[in-house]
């Protein structure tokens, strides 16, 4: 059976009629672009970044090759509907929560989600619930959001709208999704997941399974990051038995530019099509590629190396064996220590924080070049053994700061700038994080504490990058006046 590949067929026509073009983008078919663009991207792309012409259908209101692409995408995974991001997962996570909900709705939001919730929250008038994942003490990792957390939730708050999850996180750890799912529906709420780590679940057996197949609602993926996609492209997978199809496309017309790049666009096509085809063996081939890395990384004395000893541990169910993770702290070493050696050494990781590296490992690391890639990476990461060196771990803040206003309100409050050290006591008026993986230690409402003042402070002392700040070394803050 031959596989189809809509969008990509349709920008490849166009190009070929050699139409010569009297509208955007103004490089005209790439004759006016600088030459180090060109000679980075190269002619045929240039020729391919088209407008809106008609045959090439329109995103807002597809009926032909982008309509096409996205049914097909629905079928491969299971859902009712599909819509192409090219704004990034935020973007898709932005349109999922305005869709999904209606301003002043409760939601039930973990803790560690990424930025682009509060993003979505601020936008759709929400009002967060947050609870905190469940934390280990030996791997210094935080976990997942449980069932039985969810459920204590809907005792305090039975008018919950909705329930959040991240799964799987940054470090491969999956969550209970249709236990949980089932759990929110028996409520009247629905499912929400940044599935961003995730858009290669579901296709084999050798990894967890897909949010949508444990019953989502909605799932946002970044299809970029794990599977062919190119960098910004992410998909939205809805099911329409408790969201309305006109309020989901409305959302999602909302937050989309009405220029998308076809380019992006026709990545997430064949992303999808190298999917349909070979889905199963591009599992496989990502979970031997891991374990060459694993087996490499198991001779280095002293490093631990995570396998799936936290599943059934905080929530975790699983892990995605394409996420490597090592605690390097056990070494005597920091994460951005690690990160810089290899970097010098040319390999370039996923993720550090002040005790991991993680290593992200795909279906396209499965080749003969690999294992001497794996072997230099434990080369590197002995070498770097400091056995003397003691890194007590800096347990994470686990208490929730008090909310003082809905995210909504605390942005378009006025606000004032003022000491980092000073702001104790005061309302946030701006998100903290650390990136990565860009968790938020304080979000705009939230009253700021020393614990929080005093725990920032040490993990800039381990070198991680400040997000979110307009003053990002943490001189002043900003607070609500």
């Amino acid at each position: 059976m031959t596989v189809k590949r809509p969008l990509l067929t349709a920008v490849e026509t166009y190009r070929q009629a050699h139409v010569y073009p009297l509208h955007t983008p103004g490089h005209k078919g790439g004759r006016g672009a600088d030459s180090a663009l060109r000679h980075l991207v190269g002619d045929v792309a240039l020729e391919s970044d088209v407008s809106l012409m008609e045959e090439l259908d329109d995103i807002h209101h597809p009926e032909g090759c982008i309509r096409e692409a996205e049914a097909l995408a629905a079928k491969v995974y299971g859902a009712d509907r599909c819509f192409l991001g090219v704004n990034g997962t935020t973007g898709v996570i932005h349109g999922m929560l305005l869709g999904a909900l209606r301003p002043g709705d409760r939601i039930l939001v973990p803790r560690n989600c990424h930025r682009s919730v509060l993003g979505g929250m601020i936008l759709a008038g929400l009002q967060p619930v947050y609870v905190q994942p469940a934390y280990e003490d030996t791997w210094r990792l935080s976990l997942q959001l449980s069932p039985e957390q969810v459920e204590e939730a809907f005792a305090r708050h039975p008018d919950l709208k909705a329930v959040f999850l991240t799964t799987p996180n940054y470090f491969g750890l999956a969550a209970d999704t249709k236990k949980i799912a089932d759990m929110a529906h028996q409520h009247g709420a629905v499912l929400l997941v940044d599935e961003a780590h995730g858009p290669h679940l579901g296709f084999s057996d050798m990894l967890p399974p897909s949010a949508v197949q444990c019953g989502a609602d909605a799932a946002a993926q970044s299809t970029h990051k794990i599977v062919g996609a190119m960098t910004q492209c992410s998909l939205l997978q809805v099911r329409y038995e408790r969201l309305r199809p006109e309020a989901m496309e409305q959302a999602m017309s909302l937050v989309t530019t009405t220029s998308p790049n076809y380019l992006l666009m026709g990545a997430l096509d064949g992303a999808r099509a190298q999917l349909e085809e070979k889905g199963a063996a591009m599992a496989e081939a990502s979970v031997r590629a891991a374990a060459v890395l694993r087996k490499a990384l198991h001779q280095v004395p002293g490093l631990p190396v995570l396998e799936n000893e936290l599943n059934g541990k905080g929530g975790v169910v699983a892990l995605d064996p394409g996420k490597v993770t090592i605690q390097v702290s056990q070494l005597g070493i920091t994460g951005p220590e690690a990160a810089d050696a290899l970097r010098q050494a040319g390999i370039a990781v996923e993720l550090v924080d002040q005790d991991h590296v993680l290593f992200l490992v795909t279906y396209a690391d499965d080749n003969d070049a690999f294992p001497t890639i794996a072997e230099r990476i434990a080369t590197v990461l002995d070498g770097l053994r400091k056995p003397l060196r003691e890194l007590p771990p800096v347990p994470p803040v686990l208490s929730i700061p008090e909310q003082v206003l809905p995210p909504r309100e605390a942005f378009f409050a006025a606000k004032e700038m003022v000491p980092f050290e000073e702001a104790a006591g005061r309302v946030a008026g701006e998100t903290l994080s650390f990136y990565p993986p860009g968790i938020p230690l304080i979000m705009p409402g939230e009253r700021l504490t020393e614990e929080l003042i005093a725990f920032s402070r040490r993990l800039q002392e381990k070198k991680l990058q400040v997000s979110g700040p307009h003053d990002p070394t943490l001189g002043t803050f900003e607070v609500l006046v």
